[in-house]
């Protein structure tokens, strides 16, 4: 017999679930300029009208052998993973105790989570980190550090998560003449400095560095690195970030090593 507090987590996964399929709309349409809301889910190979009994949340795509079931193409891995992804978060960081205050936090994290994940699968498919999103973060971010911490702990932090990386992007571009971090990861750093404060918008921009570097390093011995392109940036932050907001122990681990 499932307790309450576990039903209640069950209920989050499955609202994850239906906001992580929102997600997939956003991920798909937001950088091509795309309807959000009135546009009707369709399939990108044939642009099939999908109904809603084939647009069920996880279920669907496992049904449906992940195939659109009209021309039989491929549908991306991505729609799976990111509904899997939402429902999980926001199960696993639904509160064991119910209070206002407890939902607010819950409520805070499910939402940063939501415009993180967009982040993460943007900037890796189109390497782009969108002003958009970043300033819907910073519109959740600073009510939630207005109440919770100092004007100390996320003015410093803020300031250094944007200015740092910035005079060090401008200093690279003073050196080689060519841009090396991009604006919308500086603008993510500073974002995340007003809630991570300078401690954790420091070791955010140290470990997300040192991933990247190790990345880097294993995609060029297997020549598999795109010296044009380069790789996207966002996605080191973003999971250094998850890793940080849901297992601080982690990092205390590392930092301790």
């Amino acid at each position: 017999m499932l307790s309450m507090n576990e039903l209640y987590r069950i209920y989050a996964g499955i609202f994850g679930a239906l906001i992580g399929s929102f997600l997939n709309v956003v991920i798909y349409r937001l950088p091509l300029g795309k309807d959000l809301a009135l546009e009707r889910s369709h399939c990108p190979l044939c642009s099939a009208k999908i109904p809603w009994w084939h647009n069920i949340p996880i279920f669907s795509w496992i049904i449906l052998r992940g195939k659109c079931s009209s021309c039989h193409g491929k549908i991306d891995f991505q729609y799976f993973l990111v509904e899997i992804l939402t429902a999980t978060l926001f199960a696993l960081s639904f509160p064991l105790e119910l209070s206002p205050s407890t939902i607010w936090n819950w409520g805070f994290k499910a939402s940063l989570s939501a415009i993180l994940i967009c982040h993460f699968f943007i900037d890796l498919k189109h390497k782009l980190l969108l002003d958009v999103l970043n300033i819907y973060l910073l519109c959740i971010i600073l009510p939630f550090v207005f109440v919770y911490h100092s004007p100390l702990h996320w003015i410093i932090g803020g300031a250094f998560g944007l200015l740092a990386p910035m005079g060090v992007s401008w200093a690279f571009y003073k050196w080689k003449g060519k841009v090396g971090l991009g604006g919308g990861d500086i603008k993510l750093w500073g974002v995340l400095g007003l809630y991570l404060g300078l401690q954790g918008v420091i070791e955010n921009i140290f470990f997300s560095c040192f991933a990247g570097s190790v990345v880097g390093i294993g995609l060029m011995i297997f020549k598999k690195y795109d010296h044009d392109g380069g790789i996207p940036f966002g996605p080191f932050i973003i999971v250094v970030a998850f890793l940080q907001i849901y297992f601080p122990a982690f990092i205390d681990l590392i930092r301790i090593i």
